[in-house]
């Protein structure tokens, strides 16, 4: 079992940035594939990005794409999601999660492990 632990979240002006970190603990973690999703509210929890295992593959939703980075420190058993030129859109909770398989998926689904979430508001 991989746990989960998000932080980082917060308010921001339009145009700013933030990163945010989910932290994991248990199981093996730098063998999952991991990605970030976002629910905003009253909508359906989306893909935000992916990053396989082997940090060798990425993927990232259409509109994060340019200002959004997915990185990894398995090292120190850490996911990163830096995101710059935020947007009010961009206000939901983000939550990151893992999978044991090496492919990036874009359905939540897919992921077996998750966080609890993060709240990021983009002030107007």
């Amino acid at each position: 079992q991989v746990q989960l632990v998000e932080s980082g979240g917060g308010l921001v002006p339009t145009g700013g940035s933030m990163r945010l970190a989910c932290t994991a603990s248990g199981g093996s973690f730098k063998f999952t594939t991991v990605g970030w999703f976002r629910q905003a509210p009253g909508k359906e929890r989306e893909f935000v990005a992916g990053l396989s295992w082997n940090i060798v593959s990425t993927d990232y939703a259409d509109s994060v794409k340019g200002r959004f980075t997915i990185s990894r420190d398995n090292a120190k058993n850490t996911l990163f999601l830096q995101m710059n030129n935020l947007k009010p859109e961009d206000t939901a909770v983000y939550s990151c999660a893992a999978r044991n398989m090496f492919d990036i998926r874009t359905e939540p689904a897919q992921y077996q492990f998750w966080g609890q979430g993060t709240q990021v508001t983009v002030s107007s």
